[in-house]
This record gives C-alpha cells, sequence and structure tokens, in this order.
C-alpha cells in the first residue's frame, strides 16, 4: 500500500498494544488507527498477543507485527484464582513487552482497549508518551470493579473513547479523568458502492445478525423474534455471520437445538465468521443488532447504515448512540422477543418508505463515520503526543523497517 513521503508523522515510530489477532469490531478500529499512523508517514509496529486474521490485514497494510505474550484484564482477574494467573501473565508479558520496546524505540504507544493495562505501564517505565482507547463501557459492574478495571488508564497521556456513553461510565468511577478524555467516533469503512435494498420482498424479509455467537450479542434473542414472526405468519429468514467465543462453543449447539425445537432449520443459516460482511449485508433487508447488555458502541449497526440497510438495535448504552439521529433505526426493549419480532413486521409493512430512508441514511452514516476523517485525527492526536521526544530514527531509517514481517519476541 502507497503512503506519503511525507506526513505528520514522517520519522516517527507508533507501538500499538492490541489484546485480539480477530477481525471484530475493536480489531478493526485499530486497523483503522495503523492505517492513520501509516498514511502520515509514520512507523507502525503492532503487539498482537498471539495469530490470527488481524494479523495478515496488517502485514498488509504495511505494518509490522511482533508477537508478544500480553495478559489480558477481564472481570475474572480480579477474583483470587484469576489475580494469581493474571499476576504471573503480568510478569512473562512485562519481560517481553520490556525487551520489544527497547528494541522498537517508540516514540509513543497506542494501547487499544483498557483489557491490556500492562502496555500503559510499560511505557511510562521507559518514559514514553502513551494514548489509551477506550472501546469498553462496563456500566452494569459495581463501582469498586470499574474503579479497578479503569484505573490504569489515570496513568495514559492522553484518553480517547468511542462514544459519549463510554465516556459517561467512566465518569462513574473518575470524573477527572473523563472530563480530559476525548471522543473519538470510530472510522468505518463502507461498501465501495452501496446498493439499495431491494423493491419488492419477495420470498419473505431476509434478517441478518453479525456477530459473536454469545449470550451478550443476542443471536438467541434475534431466534426467538424469527420464531415469533413464523408463528404470526410473516414469512422472513434468518442469517447468522459469526462465530462463537473460542471455549464457549456450547452457545452454538445449543443455539442449534433451538432452531430444531422451532422448526426454522430451513430459515435459518450459520455463515460462521466472515472476514468481508458487505455481501451478507447487500443480500439482507434488515440487520439486528439485539445485545442483551451495555454495549459501548455499535460497529455492526453503522456497517448495515453505511450499507443502506435499516437496522433495530436493543435500546442500551452505546447502541443508541451508534444508531441515533437515522431515519431507518429503530429500538426495542433487550431480550425482548417480541417486541424485535413487532419492529421486523412494521418494517416489512412500511417498506418503500423504509427502503429509501435507508438510501439516505448511508450517505449520513458516510459521514459521520468517515475513515478518512478518523486516520487524520488520529494522526494529529499521535503527532501531537509524540512531539515532545526527538525523533526516533531519520525518515531513511524509519522506511528502511516498513517491510512486511512478522517476528516474535
Amino acid at each position: 500500500m502507497m503512503h506519503p513521503a511525507f506526513g505528520p508523522l514522517t520519522g516517527r515510530t507508533v507501538l500499538f498494544a492490541q489484546p485480539t489477532a480477530e477481525l471484530y469490531g475493536s480489531d478493526r478500529v485499530l486497523l483503522e488507527s495503523v492505517e492513520a499512523v501509516l498514511n502520515a508517514d509514520g512507523r507502525a509496529v503492532v503487539a498482537l498477543p498471539s495469530r490470527g486474521p488481524l494479523e495478515a490485514a496488517l502485514v498488509a497494510a504495511g505494518a509490522t507485527v511482533e508477537i508478544c505474550e500480553t495478559p489480558v484484564l477481564k472481570k475474572a482477574s480480579l477474583r483470587p484464582r484469576g489475580f494469581v494467573s493474571f499476576l504471573a501473565a503480568t510478569a512473562r508479558g512485562g519481560r517481553a513487552g520490556r525487551r520489544l520496546i527497547a528494541r522498537v524505540a517508540p516514540d509513543a504507544v497506542y494501547v487499544n482497549t483498557v483489557t491490556v493495562p500492562l502496555w500503559i505501564a510499560l511505557a511510562r517505565l521507559a518514559r514514553v508518551p502513551v494514548l489509551a482507547h477506550i472501546h469498553e463501557a462496563e456500566g452494569s459492574v459495581s463501582r469498586p470493579i470499574a474503579m479497578a478495571l479503569n484505573l490504569p488508564l489515570l496513568f495514559a497521556t492522553r484518553v480517547i473513547a468511542n462514544s459519549e456513553y463510554s465516556v459517561s461510565v467512566l465518569r462513574e468511577s473518575y470524573p477527572a479523568l473523563a472530563r480530559r478524555t476525548k471522543v473519538v467516533y470510530n472510522g468505518v469503512p463502507g461498501p465501495t458502492a452501496p446498493r439499495s435494498a431491494r423493491e419488492l420482498l419477495d420470498g419473505g424479509l431476509r434478517i441478518l445478525f453479525v456477530g459473536r455467537l454469545s449470550t451478550r450479542k443476542g443471536a438467541a434473542v434475534a431466534v426467538e423474534a424469527l420464531g415469533v414472526l413464523r408463528a404470526r405468519g410473516i414469512d422472513a429468514t434468518l442469517d447468522l455471520v459469526g462465530a462463537p467465543v473460542p471455549g464457549q462453543e456450547s452457545y452454538q449447539s445449543d443455539l442449534l437445538t433451538r432452531v430444531a425445537d422451532l422448526g426454522l432449520a430451513e430459515r435459518v443459516t450459520l455463515h460462521g465468521f466472515q472476514n468481508d460482511v458487505w455481501p451478507a449485508l447487500e443480500q439482507a433487508d434488515v440487520a439486528v443488532v439485539p445485545s442483551l447488555y451495555n454495549e459501548p458502541f455499535g460497529n455492526t449497526a453503522v456497517e448495515a447504515l453505511l450499507a443502506a440497510r435499516p437496522v433495530i438495535v436493543s435500546d442500551t448504552s452505546g447502541l443508541r448512540e451508534a444508531a441515533g439521529g437515522y431515519l431507518s433505526s429503530r429500538r426495542v426493549t433487550p431480550g425482548d422477543a417480541e417486541a424485535l419480532a413487532d419492529a421486523l413486521a412494521e418494517l416489512g409493512t412500511d417498506w418503500p418508505k423504509v427502503r429509501i430512508d435507508a438510501a439516505v441514511d448511508a450517505f449520513s452514516a458516510n459521514e459521520k463515520h468517515s475513515p478518512e476523517l478518523y486516520r487524520q485525527t488520529i494522526a494529529y492526536l499521535v503527532s501531537e503526543l509524540a512531539a515532545g521526544l526527538p525523533t526516533a530514527r531519520t525518515t531513511s531509517t524509519a522506511r528502511s523497517h516498513a517491510r512486511l514481517t512478522t517476528n516474535e519476541v
């Protein structure tokens, strides 16, 4: 991929710390942040805890990938047994991280999500400015746990968040920190040329769910809503694009059992994880995001809007923010399959207007979540962060490091 010969990050190296190597919401946003640095003529090095689809995407973009053990902070890590395991992983990850920082000599460290706080500590110990990017909003946990999870952010040089909702949750724990946190809406690349939804719903309403097959994301609610529609005599199908959380494959098995119990085996299709969601959205009439719990934002909702498809989201947290202000979006009570079925039926009844509204919304969503605007904002913030340090290497040396390689620490 071609990048400019000179930019605000010429000669600068940014080390990104990432908790997963997958390609879901925050992973894709990380890719956009890396592109921001590369487009500004900076060098991007990304520390991943393991190999996965994100690695190939990063290498293709022009980043250098380092495989480096990184402990991931979870709510379970705050329990006695989990805390012991987390400390052991922190010790191992700390040694690897220190070696990587010493070798890369970054001008700034970019920590993607609050779940890898070790990198904030390592950056500060190395006297390297660090930017923390919040993608989480655990509004349902107790205040002590929320304070513990967000405590490392106090030591970040700069903090940004993906939504006002994320900042509001942070405010409950650390008001002063929330005041200095900047909201940067996710840059979400859309399809090259979105096609309007089909004019007639021949063969029934095509419903699409994109996301993790997990209790939290509410795929089971979508299945139940389909069952309600069928019981009402409304023809519809459901496509599920996503995979279960590793170690929680039983959720998918239980979901398929429920599909069979409802007599929906011929109406529900599982496609597994798909790196490119646009073909699925192009075939769909409507997307659903029926999350049961708080979400910091809703990239999948934005993707549906960018594809000129109406979207129905749970009326909660960051999903309100992601889908708010659009003509073709609807909100329903989380976990209420009847309400979701009602909203789907209403869209079908008013389809001629809905499909036109969705086409208009695609332009609005593209303007609000423009990847170019996002990259420019991130490049500015990172260059401002690194400006206090002398350039770590000359431009020619930086370019010599732009090879497409993957290393292990």
